[in-house]
């Protein structure tokens, strides 16, 4: 429905367009969401205020977009172009899926014209994310790809492997993918090279792991670092060893003795470490996965942003896309990760039950951030009027301040105050035709898990 469109903000996987004038824009941002993980342009809505300002001769507009898509982007897309009509105006809808590529404009050429989308702008790829956005097309992971200069370590791999009970034969090495043929020869892979690499920093100084103990909330004074350049198995213990040295205890006396509770769930801690471990793109230079502790959070920065048809919301519905496969397949049979995409729900669910304030999920430009709180989280109760509003909400979908009015039984000043505040709060968004539109309606704002 496009009132569910209308409650979202501009994102990785939105856009609002006032008109279709601007057919460049448009069509960048059609390559982007193909590049990236789909997407859906909306025309004839201001971004800002969600006004409908709808468009004229809208089928001709419709027919303009869908032979510009079809004359300006390769390889060729054939997204669903419709017409919705809402409050008397209608908007021009563009849902574009995800789709193996790369897609580029033909205007400018497959290296310069190739686009990929970051939070709610789009961004013209380097040559790393070209290669990998190459790699993608051909369903091959960039540490699955053969090191001809690679050398692993065998007393690592079979350290590695006592921790389970195996022992790292050559037909589980390929089986996990730790060791490829090309042209009839076998190398190790670069993800061979990463978990079990004799000279592993050598070949990627870049894998690198940064740790940091900061006083106070920023980056002026250092109290604690490590640099950890061992072997990703060994590395994640050695990560969680440092946090866990540089940050508080809580004791708490029970019946019988005392407990000592951790400023932050060691759940959550040990997911955002093997995340950062796994979904690194280590194919990219000058980047290191760092690990930044502060008084009131942890920061884990990895390269690379979410995985290619990847979002924060699938994500957290449990949609899994690997990018480093044989690392992840290493992990799973080291037993280091469980259940494939339930890492960002667990430790949601983690900070949650020890009461501390949501964690924070985001892209930036090509790293991505996970950020654990220790900060405790009050109850916020939510005034009775508001509740009432919600609940009429999730039955009707959409109100008007005068039915709001009528809801609260108060004047209409109150009732126009009241859904101002909410709507300032995020909670709900207004639509209507301009800012004076006697009946514009008020729908409940998407908001992520």
């Amino acid at each position: 429905m496009i009132e569910q469109l209308l409650a979202e903000h501009e994102g990785k996987t939105i856009e609002f367009k006032e008109t279709a004038r601007s057919l460049g824009g448009i069509m960048r941002t059609v390559v982007a969401f193909a590049n990236s993980a789909g997407g859906t342009i909306v025309i004839g809505v201001k971004d800002k205020t969600k006004e409908l300002v709808g468009l004229p001769q809208i089928l001709s507009e419709e027919e303009r977009l869908a032979n510009a898509i079809t004359d300006s982007i390769l390889p060729l897309l054939t997204p669903d172009i419709e017409i919705q009509s809402i409050r008397g105006k209608e908007l021009l809808v563009i849902r574009v899926a995800h789709s193996i590529g790369p897609h580029y404009l033909k205007s400018e050429g497959p290296e310069r014209g190739v686009y990929v989308r970051f939070g709610s702008t789009n961004r013209s790829v380097d040559v790393e994310m070209l290669d990998s956005l190459r790699l993608l097309a051909k369903k091959v992971s960039y540490d699955e790809l053969p090191h001809p200069k690679g050398e692993l370590n065998a007393e690592i791999m079979k350290d590695v492997f006592e921790w389970v009970g195996k022992r790292p034969t050559t037909q589980v090495l390929e089986n996990l993918g730790v060791e490829t043929a090309s042209s009839g020869t076998k190398y190790p892979s670069n993800g061979g090279v990463l978990l079990f690499g004799s000279n592993r920093m050598q070949l990627f100084p870049d894998s690198l792991i940064r740790c940091a103990r900061f006083g106070g909330s920023n980056r002026e004074k250092i109290l604690d670092q490590a640099d950890i350049d061992a072997p990703l198995p060994q590395a994640a213990d050695l990560i969680i060893a440092f946090i866990e040295r540089n940050i508080s205890k809580e004791g708490r006396i029970g019946r019988m003795q005392r407990e000592d509770i951790p400023q932050y769930p060691s759940v959550a801690i040990r997911e955002a470490v093997m995340n950062a471990l796994l979904h690194s793109d280590y194919a990219m230079t000058g980047c290191h996965i760092q690990i930044a502790i502060f008084d009131d959070r942890i920061e884990f920065t990895n390269p690379g942003g979410l995985p290619f048809g990847q979002t924060i919301e699938k994500a957290l519905g449990g949609s899994s896309r690997i990018r480093n496969r044989v690392i992840a397949r290493v992990f799973r049979e080291l037993h280091l990760i469980e259940q494939w995409g339930s890492g960002f729900r667990r430790i949601v669910e983690a900070c949650r039950s020890q009461g501390l304030k949501p964690p924070l999920m985001e892209e930036l430009n090509n790293q991505f951030r996970l950020i654990l709180y220790s900060e405790q989280v009050e109850d916020i109760t939510i005034p009775p009027w508001a509740q009432k509003l919600l609940e009429y909400l999730k039955k009707e979908s959409e109100i008007s301040a005068k039915a709001a009015m009528k809801l609260w039984d108060v004047s209409s000043r109150t009732a126009r105050n009241r859904l101002k505040q909410l709507q300032e709060q995020g909670i709900i968004v207004r639509i209507g035709t301009s800012e004076s539109d006697p009946s514009a309606s008020y729908i409940e704002a998407k908001r992520s898990s």
